[in-house]
């Protein structure tokens, strides 16, 4: 491992141990709800960086989750959903094949939004979801949500009437900022969708206002239905504890902080609100596990470095066409370098130098000195351990944000983009040959590496502070926006607008009344002398 990554592992372990020793120590130990509903690896690993350490602290946990934690310890509580993954039907939705050939559009945010409020009504009325609602006993003092796309599971903090926390798995993103302060100003800010990057054109500030127009439209049409929902998870847990709930409408805007799965190191330097806490890189264990005997001796003889290969948790690289398959098999086997591809399957009439895994520690194969080259699908949390580790990537984005966060990579100068289609094999062995001969894309990665490590306190010790300071303070009010209590209108200045031209509509009037009147005067006087 680095001799750079083991120091910092090692501060930053002694900056979680000692917020954790100020927790334990203070005789605040809470009981905490924490809600991931999404039915994917990924939002798994970030749910668990929340209550890992909350645990440790000596919480008391209860975690709403499809997928159970692995070797959780402590006072830990699980609800598994894992109807979830009915709803989600990952292997139909996040199919590769299918996104190529264009059968599936993972650009469609109504789309998307739909299925996100399916996943929240499918958590909330979940049997146990149900009975721990409606069990007067029950009782916590913060409530942790994901926010994806929706507020609906808002009213879990209405139910137990105690703060909400939102925990948003993205960039910061103009919906989910909404909620706590106001809109992103489309002009500088770019969408999860959006396939431009900051500065823009006039042409492409054009596009930009016309997608935050559109999509802001698509969120208020359905907020009727999430309104309908909110009420048929939670009104009678409500009722059962002699309180009524707080409309939808209002519901959803009593947040009390916001920790957003975001770093400038990987994404803007933005105008952000007190209340949201950028803390990208808190799922990345401080001290990174050892590598398994027959991968480390591969990674440790290879001399001309590693190269790692991984399409995440919910892709599937099994699901790449055959012809597309064999061509990139073909470019690693030209290549000096060894290569560790995620692959779900046995895989036939490789190279030597091909070492193919079904599961692979990404984390600790990063971490490794040897590896030179990350070949990834541009989700958030691959990108944030590349720059975490130092290790320079080419992006193969397929859906969602990916395409925003390669782009992103690219712009600040430590990736190459490669799209996923029948020239993908010519186009790799470009891009890893150009990356691995020019050393701008190791310096760059170093650099923002160095920004992303270079904070005053480790993230997993950030969120256990304002979790506890959230609840101390009975909900933080005083890192409220008040952007929330101006209508629309105001913050444009729409009404001055009004009045300016009711004034100016005013002024005009009078003036052509005088002008008529003093002209018929002059009209009359001059019969007079006629």
């Amino acid at each position: 491992m680095r001799a750079d990554v083991i120091v910092v592992n090692m501060l930053r372990g002694i900056d979680i141990l000692l917020m954790i020793f100020v927790v334990y120590d203070a005789g605040s130990a809470y009981k905490i709800l924490v809600v991931f509903p999404i039915p994917g690896m990924s939002h798994a690993i970030l749910g668990e960086g929340y209550v890992k350490p909350l645990l440790e602290a000596g919480h008391e946990v209860t975690y709403i989750t499809p997928i159970p934690t692995k070797n959780a310890t402590g006072n830990l509580r699980e609800i598994i959903v894992s109807s979830n993954f009915n709803i989600m039907q990952t292997e139909q939705v996040l199919n590769i094949e299918k996104i190529l050939y264009k059968k599936i559009d993972l650009h469609d945010l109504s789309g998307i939004m739909y299925l996100a409020i399916m996943l929240a009504n499918n958590t909330g009325l979940d049997g146990n979801v149900q009975r721990l609602l409606h069990d007067p006993k029950e009782k916590f003092d913060v409530v942790i949500v994901e926010w994806f796309l929706s507020e609906v599971l808002c009213g879990f903090a209405s139910v137990f009437n105690c703060p909400l926390i939102w925990a948003s798995s993205m960039e910061p993103h103009w919906m989910a900022l909404s909620i706590i302060d106001d809109y992103l100003n489309p002009t500088y800010t770019a969408d999860i969708f959006s396939s431009n990057i900051p500065p823009y054109t006039f042409a492409q500030r054009i596009v930009a206002l016309w997608s935050h127009l559109k999509n802001a439209y698509k969120k208020w049409s359905v907020s009727g239905v999430e309104s309908e929902i909110y009420q048929n998870i939670f009104s009678s847990a409500g009722a059962e504890r002699g309180r009524t709930l707080p409309p939808f409408s209002e519901a959803k805007y009593n947040g009390s902080l916001m920790f957003g799965n975001s770093h400038v190191s990987s994404g803007q330097s933005l105008r952000l609100p007190q209340n949201y806490k950028p803390i990208a890189g808190y799922h990345i264990d401080p001290e990174i596990k050892p590598l398994q005997k027959d991968l480390k001796e591969v990674m440790d003889v290879a001399t001309h470095g590693v190269i790692y290969f991984s399409m995440g948790s919910l892709l599937k690289s099994t699901q790449i066409p055959d012809t597309i398959i064999r061509g990139i098999v073909d470019v690693f086997a030209g290549l000096k370098q060894t290569v560790i591809w995620k692959y779900e399957e046995k895989l036939h009439n490789i190279p030597k130098n091909l070492q193919v895994l079904q599961w692979a520690p990404q984390q600790t194969i990063l971490a490794h000195p040897n590896c030179v080259l990350f070949i990834t699908h541009g989700g958030l949390l691959s990108t944030t351990e590349a720059i975490h580790f130092g290790v320079p990537i080419i992006g193969v984005p397929m859906f969602g944000d990916q395409f925003i966060n390669v782009d992103r990579a690219v712009n600040k100068g430590f990736a190459k983009r490669v799209d996923l289609d029948f020239e993908t094999p010519v186009n790799l062995k470009t891009a890893i040959e150009d990356i691995l001969q020019n050393p701008r894309y190791k310096e760059k990665v170093k650099t923002l590496s160095f920004v992303h490590h270079h904070r005053p306190i480790h993230p997993k010790a950030e969120i256990l502070h304002w979790v506890e300071h959230v609840v101390r303070t009975r909900g933080a009010p005083h890192l409220r926006s008040p952007a929330l209590h101006v209508p629309w209108y105001q913050k444009v200045y729409l009404d001055l607008a009004a009045l300016m031209m009711a004034l100016l509509l005013l002024i005009y009037f009078v003036a052509i009344t005088l002008y008529t009147s003093l002209r018929q005067e002059h009209v009359c006087q001059h019969k007079k002398l006629n």
